[in-house]
């Protein structure tokens, strides 16, 4: 493990950040012309035949070792699966730049959970981080309470999508696998493409499903390229290269990015409210962030 920052190491954090950070405008302009779940059906099919391509080619080995099929199953349910299928329906009903914030509770939200399951000391300082991370959402919620009354789905979406990346990232971190963190990522995506294919033929009517316009095509590719396969593979490369802390920078670029990037992109109302919110949610990452183990 490297401990010093080179300017490529630099980059490569930068950029997972920022791959990540798009993908939610980018998410919320497909379901424009795709449904959910066929959206997210051939996203798991893309992001699985690419990370295969790339596991192949660096030799890395894909049988699981005996006894690890069910839990690959179970932390693949929670980690990607229920997580993206999510925050694909959330974004139906709330903002991609409200999404963003609300999504990125989940650092927070994995520590407590860590202090319970995985027996991590729940400290001051992750105590204080999940205060300011429920003070931002309370920020998020003033600014027009009345609406998120009568139609709290999204914003209630969007924390299960958090809760579900956080249970599965336990379950992640409370195993030791046999397999490299790429091959194991594998077959997350082959157990959410298994799960996601039936749903969407079965709850997504034939006619919602179409040839998309090319626009929609073009922002797919670089939704299937960018932050399903390339983010992995580069994740899976800085936890190799990095302290965990400190490749964890890229979770504070992402709902940063993710919030101006719909903003700009999407025509997205700013407020102050949305502003506040964000630098809350960064800094309850930043303080979780700091005060774990690496």
């Amino acid at each position: 493990m490297q401990d010093r920052l080179t300017p490529l190491t630099l980059i490569l954090v930068a950029l997972v950040g920022i791959l990540w950070g798009l993908n939610f405008p980018a998410v919320k302009y497909m379901l424009t012309a795709v449904p959910p779940l066929t959206l997210r059906a051939f996203g798991f099919t893309g992001g699985a035949v690419v990370l295969l391509i790339i596991v192949r080619a660096l030799g890395h080995r894909l049988t699981p070792a005996r006894g690890e099929a069910v839990p690959i199953i179970i932390a693949g349910l929670f980690v990607l699966f229920g997580f993206n299928i999510l925050t694909a329906l959330g974004q139906l009903f709330t903002e991609a730049s409200r999404a963003a914030i609300i999504v990125y509770t989940m650092p927070a939200i994995t520590a407590v959970l860590a202090a319970i399951f995985l027996k991590d000391r729940l400290t001051g300082r992750r105590i204080l981080a999940v205060l300011i991370g429920l003070a931002g959402l309370a920020v998020l919620a003033s600014k027009d309470l009345a609406a998120l009354i009568a139609s709290p789905l999204g914003p209630f979406l969007m924390l299960m999508a958090a809760l579900s990346w956080s249970i599965g990232n336990v379950l992640v971190q409370g195993r030791q696998w046999s397999l490299s963190p790429l091959a194991l990522t594998f077959w997350f995506f082959i157990v959410s493409l298994v799960l996601a294919w039936p749903l969407a033929l079965w709850l997504e009517p034939p006619s919602a499903r179409h040839v998309p316009p090319p626009p929609v095509i073009a922002v797919f590719a670089f939704h299937v390229a960018g932050p399903m396969a390339t983010c992995y593979l580069l994740w899976a490369v800085l936890l190799r290269r990095l302290p965990a802390t400190v490749a964890a920078i890229s979770i504070l670029t992402a709902p940063t990015v993710g919030v101006l990037s719909s903003i700009v992109l999407l025509g997205e109302a700013a407020s102050w409210q949305k502003m506040l919110a964000l630098g809350l949610i960064v800094l309850s990452i930043a303080i979780t962030l700091t005060g774990r183990r690496t």
